[in-house]
């Protein structure tokens, strides 16, 4: 299967898209809190993908019931928003898709729901260096193991794993677009990084085993040793001058 490289124009409009759901997901780091549910959440971001020209491109996604995945604790990826209040000490993984004009942007973000413990600040940061550590492996020449290893090692030296059953993904006039990215791997293997290639880096760090399974709604995926998970996610776009974040708001 060949890659769909996108051209200047191509990521002009992925990148409208990854401004809202940067801007989206900033906004929700100032209304997450505890006695928040998720269901709040999943209604504050359809309305305010709505309200600036843009759909939640998850909504009916293969059956897919909602704008969000909220992921709560050891839920891995692909919870459903539910009327439960979050609680001080929890974290909450709000995974958000953007159409805008027919192009998408996807980027998953992990948060603190008040005061947590040390350790679970420590999961948290770890899993943000990790994505960030594979996107500055996201440059021509590189392969697609170069960001896998990079992500791997970041999380294993701390005594983590990575959650791999859950990969990254190319995206552009669709949600998900070959090639498929995997958060292991081995250096200078796999398929060669281009020049117009848009993908997503997308790690799940877990503070125990890697092993999940899958929950009765047939998508939420939780560890098997009930250990928590966090996930962070940009778009990016492999271009001559190094990566570019389409949905960075940090």
């Amino acid at each position: 299967m060949a890659v769909e490289l996108k051209t200047k124009e191509h990521i002009r409009g992925i990148r409208k898209a990854g401004r809202i759901v940067a801007a989206c997901h900033k906004a929700l780091s100032k209304r997450i809190a505890p006695g928040v549910t998720t269901q709040e959440i999943d209604r504050f971001v359809e309305r305010f993908m709505l309200d600036r020209g843009a759909t939640p491109a998850q909504k009916g996604y293969k059956g897919y019931p909602f704008a969000t995945c909220a992921s709560v604790n050891e839920v891995v990826c692909h919870g459903f928003p539910d009327s439960e209040p979050l609680e001080t000490g929890d974290i909450v993984t709000i995974d958000m898709v953007a159409d805008v004009d027919g192009w998408k942007a996807d980027s998953a973000w992990t948060y603190a729901i008040g005061k947590t413990t040390s350790a679970t600040e420590k999961l948290l940061l770890v899993a943000e260096q990790a994505l960030l550590d594979g996107i500055k492996h996201a440059v021509i020449g590189n392969r697609m193991g170069d960001i896998g290893y990079a992500v791997q090692a970041r999380a294993e030296r701390a005594g983590f794993e990575v959650v791999t059953a859950f990969v990254g993904h190319g995206i552009g006039r669709n949600m998900h677009e070959f090639p498929d990215v995997l958060h292991q791997g081995i250096p200078g293997q796999g398929i060669p990084l281009e020049e117009g290639m848009v993908i997503t880096i997308e790690p799940i760090i877990t503070a125990g085993r890697a092993d999940v399974y899958f929950t009765q709604d047939g998508w939420a995926a939780r560890t098997r040793d009930g250990a928590w998970s966090a996930q962070f996610e940009h778009t990016v776009a492999i271009t001559k001058d190094g990566p570019i974040i389409l949905t960075r708001w940090d």
